[in-house]
């Protein structure tokens, strides 16, 4: 038997992302060494839940399903950009969530709560809702990144409607993590 990092998430759709690699590109413009995810891999993690043993997928899937089968379809945009720690020492860069957020976080907390009682762990930080869009290297060269960052506050990805959430498998290899669907459970429509 195996253990597989899992985690769930909302997948965005091929304008959204599209868009979102545009982004990527016209930042990666100002030199800053960043790692950028690749276009495949972008979405919006609803629950990290670290290294499982393979015989529980199929178990998380049936609790995700039961946790949110009430839970209506709703809209998302993706929209805005920002970094985590700080715009001084951008570490992370993410785009956010406007509409759709509290749909997010409320989907968040319906599956953390029966998941948590399985034994996997609760964070310690407030659910924000977002996508990783880069992670920073090296501070060195941040600074036209930083400056860039500012323009592009008022970035529009676009809106989908969430019609379903996805348990994932990330397997990383040398070239980045590979993702592969566990299942895929559908909200109520």
């Amino acid at each position: 038997m195996g253990r597989i990092r899992t985690f769930i998430a909302v997948d965005l759709t091929k304008p959204i992302r599209d868009r979102a690699v545009a982004l990527q590109r016209l930042l990666a413009r100002s030199g800053a060494e960043v790692n950028w995810v690749e276009p495949e891999n972008l979405h919006v993690t609803l629950l990290f839940l670290g290294e499982v043993e393979d015989r529980e997928a199929g178990r998380i899937c049936r609790i995700a399903s039961e946790s949110t089968k009430q839970l209506p379809a709703f809209t998302m945009t993706i929209e805005g950009i920002g970094c985590f720690p700080s715009s001084r020492r951008p570490r992370i860069i993410w785009l956010g969530v406007g509409e759709g957020a509290a749909a997010l976080i409320n989907l968040h907390d319906e599956l953390e709560l029966p998941l948590a009682e399985l034994g996997y762990r609760r964070e310690e930080r407030r659910y924000t809702p977002h996508v990783t869009l880069g992670r920073v290297k090296s501070e060195h060269s941040t600074q036209k990144l930083t400056d860039e960052l500012g323009t592009q506050g008022g970035w529009q990805g676009g809106a989908t409607t969430v019609r379903e959430i996805s348990v994932m498998a990330s397997e990383l290899t040398s070239r980045g993590p590979v993702y592969t669907v566990l299942g895929h459970v559908a909200l109520s429509c």
